[in-house]
């Protein structure tokens, strides 16, 4: 952990470094130094930078979670029961390559400019990535695994537990990963519309009125707000998954 944490603070300064030379080179207000970004939020904190990260942490969070199980129960019915996957995958199949984003008026229309409409779009992008992935991880197992455990008497959820669960974690914790950058940046669209509230909306505000220290102060803080969801997935993953702990 240590080491690991060394590893990103040694980043974090090189990409800061690079940011203050690339504002050295630009010479002008639209690219402020890092140093003017970060001695500007205070000023930020106090101008409901909060609220505006709760609200995003929020709908990220619910999103995720839900996009997650949603995802996990088909993929699990759809890789178990011939009869879903024969139905279920030339659905996935159709809807998957649909880009999402134009769906976002539709389900404005129907769902409202609240949190619903938004924490919605997270899962209709999530949870088809989750799903295959669940669906891809049990069609994997080796079929022998179940028989032994049929043989010793074995019941069927000690199965799910023992052998279609723990194949089925390495799969949504990656999954979740990948998912988690593109679940911010659907947020950020979306915070645009409908709401007063949300870091998508806080740094589209800080642009158009050319306050340009608190753009990038958001574009920072919605920066850290991913890495630390993504370090925290990371964790809960060692935690779940002691067997894949490596030094």
């Amino acid at each position: 952990m240590k080491k690991k944490f060394l590893f990103f603070t040694i980043a974090g300064v090189f990409l800061l470094l690079l940011w203050q030379i690339a504002s050295l080179l630009v010479a002008k207000t639209l690219l402020p130094s890092p140093i003017t970004v970060i001695l500007a939020l205070p000023d930020l904190v106090a101008r409901n930078l909060g609220d505006h990260l709760q609200a995003s942490l929020w709908r990220i969070g619910v999103g995720m979670v839900l996009s997650i199980l949603l995802g996990f129960v088909l993929g699990l019915l759809i890789a178990s029961l011939p009869k879903w996957k024969n139905f279920f995958d030339p659905i996935v199949y159709l809807t998957y390559p649909i880009p999402k984003m134009a769906l976002l008026p539709i389900v404005m229309l129907l769902g409202g400019l609240g949190d619903g409409s938004k924490i919605l779009m997270i899962i209709l992008i999530v949870t088809p990535q989750v799903l295959v992935a669940v669906r891809d991880a049990i069609e994997e197992i080796p079929k022998h695994y179940y028989d032994v455990y049929r043989i010793i008497g074995a019941s069927a959820s000690l199965r799910f537990t023992k052998i279609t669960l723990p194949a089925c974690l390495p799969a949504i914790f990656s999954t979740s990963r990948v998912s988690l950058g593109t679940a911010i940046s659907i947020l950020f669209f979306t915070e645009n519309y409908g709401t007063e509230f949300g870091m998508g909306y806080f740094i589209m505000d800080a642009w158009l009125r050319m306050d340009y220290p608190a753009m990038y102060g958001g574009i920072l803080i919605l920066s850290l707000l991913g890495l630390i969801l993504f370090v925290a997935l990371d964790l809960l993953a060692t935690k779940i998954m002691p067997w894949r702990q490596t030094d």
